[in-house]
């Protein structure tokens, strides 16, 4: 494998024409964002299988040709759980790069396990145990270390051979073509755009507030996250979690009232306080029709419903688990309540139609039956009894 560390324009356009060949690319970054709202891009990682780089874009003065490159859609963009590299592109440039595979995602059609992190990925898929050691760097120090370097390539080099033994596997399989359906998704931008209005459904402690509570909680969220947003500065740094669920419960009416609560001193107030005042009363005077509500409640069942969730849960663990895929890939609980309950869901849809979805909905439906054949759980047509 040749290795490149890129730090000049020189360097970096003879990177792009080298690249240029790629039908693929195996990508990572390396960012902070401990001090700013926005992550701050230190190194971006690309490899093709032969080559692997390094490019500083701290040390380089632009590198758009890099861009460039990256979003060319003869090229596929290889990343393992992709959506915060995918953000940090997507701040970038307004646009996500197409077209896109994730290793994460594909793992979980192989058998691995949703959520699979990239270590346990390559220990699994090429039985290589990567160095853990440089994981919390400060990658905006300069010169960066061999042993930053070699971690940071490493995460493309391993993430390059993983994509081509995968995809041979999907493939031999006939299961790539699930996986246009879960891609697309990824490359939704509206996925990484925050609305700030969006914002109080990620604010810790907010399942002790109701009903107009809630409202005045999405008001004071909304400000928080425009002005850290303004202030490129974490969220927490503005208002903290724990506060903004205070101010929401208590609703204070006057400074006086607002210095009073815990964790108010008197630098917040002298910054801060006449604007949460006003944000506190915009969300009271909000009509109860307009109120927020937490979207997606689990609906309360029966224990007749809860014990044939259980069985249809069951049923596609055995169904999927057969053909090496594992059952989270496929669906969770809350697709199996909304399949019982007739709402629209993804195991309706696409690939998962095909695999168990539909053989699931006929087991609803009384068409199948789930008996036990020689020690093993079988679904059967209900008619005969035959498979």
């Amino acid at each position: 494998m040749e290795e490149w560390y890129v730090a000049t324009p020189e360097r970096l356009t003879a990177l792009c024409q080298v690249l240029a060949k790629s039908r693929w690319l195996a990508l990572d970054t390396e960012f902070i964002r401990d001090r700013s709202y926005y992550p701050k891009l230190c190194l971006v990682q690309v490899c093709n299988g032969e080559l692997a780089a390094a490019i500083d874009v701290v040390a380089l003065p632009e590198w758009e040709a890099l861009l460039d490159l990256l979003y060319r859609p003869d090229i596929t963009k290889v990343f393992h759980a992709a959506r915060q590299d995918l953000e940090i592109l997507q701040q970038l440039r307004g646009v996500l790069p197409t077209p896109l595979f994730d290793t994460q995602t594909a793992a979980a059609l192989l058998g691995h396990g949703e959520q699979l992190g990239y270590g346990e990925l390559v220990e699994r898929e090429l039985g290589v145990v990567l160095e853990k050691g440089q994981g919390r760097t400060d990658w905006l120090q300069r010169p960066l270390s061999p042993q930053q370097l070699r971690y940071a390539l490493d995460d493309v080099i391993y993430l390059a051979r993983s994509y081509r033994q995968m995809v041979a596997r999907l493939a031999a399989q006939g299961r790539l073509e699930w996986l246009a359906e879960e891609f697309a998704a990824l490359a939704d931008p509206t996925g990484y755009v925050v609305e700030p209005l969006q914002a109080w459904r990620k604010v810790k402690g907010r399942n002790r507030l109701r009903g107009h509570q809630l409202a005045v909680l999405q008001q004071l969220a909304a400000w928080r996250e425009e002005q850290a947003q303004t202030l490129d500065r974490p969220r927490k740094w503005v208002l903290r979690d724990e506060l903004l669920v205070d101010l929401a419960r208590l609703m204070p009416s006057d400074l006086a009232a607002l210095h009073a609560l815990r964790g108010v001193d008197a630098g917040l107030l002298e910054r801060y306080g006449e604007l949460l005042l006003v944000q506190i009363r915009q969300g009271r005077a909000l009509p109860r029709g307009e109120w927020p509500q937490e979207r997606g409640v689990p609906p309360r069942l029966s224990e007749q419903q809860q014990a044939q969730v259980d069985l249809l849960a069951a049923v596609l663990r055995l169904e999927v688990e057969r053909q090496g895929i594992h059952p989270q890939a496929v669906a969770g609980r809350r697709e199996l309540e909304r399949l019982l309950l007739g709402e629209p869901t993804t195991l309706l849809q696409g690939w998962r139609a095909g695999l168990v979805g539909r053989r699931l909905q006929a087991l609803l439906n009384g068409e199948l039956t789930v008996a036990v054949v020689a020690g093993e759980m079988q679904l059967l047509e209900h008619d005969d009894g035959t498979p």
